[in-house]
């Protein structure tokens, strides 16, 4: 139904990874021993900017050359259920 490639590099990024690694490390809480952290750069490709729009059933497929097989995701609704916040 839609297919485009995903533009999602260095060159399309607004930041550089030194500048993103820069303030994401600044912080203390980021920098324990051990941990592992990725960044998700995203993409400029968009369905929705081409009038794309969903319904339940719809199947998502994503393929990448690294990959033996596409990812699939069927798109499905779960029974509402109730949501209790309480404060501490």
């Amino acid at each position: 139904m839609w297919a485009k490639p995903f533009l999602s590099d260095k060159a399309k990024m607004a930041l550089s990874i030194a500048n993103l690694e820069h303030y994401h490390f600044k912080y203390g809480l980021f920098r324990r021993p051990g941990d592992v952290h990725l960044h998700y750069s995203g993409t400029e490709t968009l369905s929705f900017a081409d009038g794309i729009t969903t319904q339940e059933g719809d199947v998502f497929e994503i393929e990448a050359q690294p990959f033996q097989l596409p990812l699939r995701n069927r798109l499905s609704r779960s029974a509402p259920r109730a949501v209790f916040v309480t404060e501490l």
